[in-house]
Order: structure tokens, then sequence, then C-alpha cells
């Protein structure tokens, strides 16, 4: 089994330098790239199963493609900026991204973190990769929602983390604790509107009656319940 590919998106030349070095040290094969054109263009022949990117790119916005590749790619995605403010961590982490660390940074610590994420992968994907509910299936390899006539809707790697959860524990309680233990990340207000967002856009690519939704159901001042049965395949 191939060690799995990091990419890197960052125009400082000696971050790229210090990051590849650090996680080629720790067993990871690395690609960087110092333009958004450069990286899309890689894309289309390879497959990365971690991206770093920075959001302060020379040709194209950080965060429209952080958006892009959540949805497209179905890969990991880590937000390595100077942005240092409570909102760019928050618009980043509603987008669709995995994690968002802060320069400076220890190149160990995105080596844990890269690990953690990649660990948490494979532990979700133990119960299967296909769910059926309510007419719908998930498929948790192309990240898409497919309903009864097979139109897909795509969704993003930060949506499927929740979703992956609803659709373990059917018509559970699904406390704001428990999600924060499980998807990780800071208690607090910028944790529970990043959950709120996912939530909705997943209620909008299921056609849930927002005012009256019959599958993820909110439960004021206790958290969330998935009302659907639940099958699994793999």
């Amino acid at each position: 089994m191939s060690q799995p590919l990091i990419t890197i998106l960052d125009d400082e030349p000696e971050i790229r330098r210090i990051l590849a070095d650090t996680l080629e040290d720790a067993g990871f094969r690395t690609m960087g790239f110092s333009r958004a054109t450069e990286f899309e263009a890689a894309l289309k022949s390879n497959i990365p199963d971690v991206c770093l990117v920075d959001l302060g790119l020379p040709d194209r916005d950080g965060l429209s493609l952080v958006h892009r590749l959540a949805l497209e790619q179905g890969a990991i995605v880590i937000i390595i900026s100077g942005r240092a403010q409570v909102q760019d961590r928050v618009t980043g982490l509603e987008l669709g991204a995995d994690d968002y660390i802060i320069k400076p940074f220890d190149p160990s610590e995105v080596v844990a973190r890269i690990r953690a994420r990649l660990r948490k992968d494979r532990a979700q994907a133990e119960p299967g990769n296909l769910a059926h509910f309510a007419n719908w299936t998930a498929d948790f390899d192309r990240y898409s929602l497919i309903d009864t006539h097979g139109e897909e809707t795509p969704f993003s790697h930060a949506e499927g983390e929740v979703l992956r959860l609803f659709l373990e524990s059917p018509k559970r309680l699904i406390s704001r604790a428990f999600m924060q233990e499980r998807l990780g990340g800071a208690a607090g207000e910028s944790f529970d509107r990043a959950m709120d967002v996912r939530i909705s856009r997943l209620r909008t690519k299921l056609k849930e009656d927002p005012k009256n939704p019959q599958l993820i159901k909110t439960i004021y001042g206790a958290g969330y319940i998935f009302l659907g049965d639940v099958s699994w395949e793999r």
C-alpha cells in the first residue's frame, strides 16, 4: 500500500520546503505548488489524500479553492494561513475545510494533525461506504447523495463527517458535546456555528422542508436526532 500523498499549496518556497522535508521524514509522499493553476492542473493526474492550502495565493482566492476541493475531490483539506481572526477560521471550516492551522506553526504539529485526520477517516470508513435511507443513498467514496432517479448531489468532506455521524446513530440523540468530541475542534460559538451551517446544507441537499425537517430534527437545547432507518453496505 502506497504512502498517503500530501499536496502543499503555498507561495512561500521556504514553507513548502519545511513542510515537504518534515512530511517526507514522517513517511508521506508530497507534491508542492506555488500557484493554484499549477495545483489544479496536477489534480487531473494525481489524487491527494490531504491538501494543505494557504489562503494568500497570488492567482486565486484560497477560500474558493478550499470550497471546490471539499466538494469535488473528497480529500482532507487543511488550511495553513497567517490569517488568525476567528471569522477567517469559521469561514474556512464552513466552506469545507477539515482543519485550520495558523502561521507560524510547528511542522511536527502539522504531521500530528494529518495523522489524526487520516486515522479518523479510516475509522469512519469501517461501517461501510454506502448508506441507504429514506429513498437516498449516501456514497462516502464519491461524496455524493443519490436519489431514487439516480440524480447525484455532491457533499463536502466536512458535510460528510456530520452525515456519517447521524447515519451511524439513527434515532439517537446526538448532542453538541458528542459532535465536538467526534469531529474535533474547540467547543464554543465558532464550532456551533460551523455545525449549524453544515446541517443546514445537508437538509437542503436532502430536500428537507427547513421549517419541518423529517430526517434531521433539532432537539432544542439538547442536539439533533436522525429519524430515518439506515442500512449499510461496503
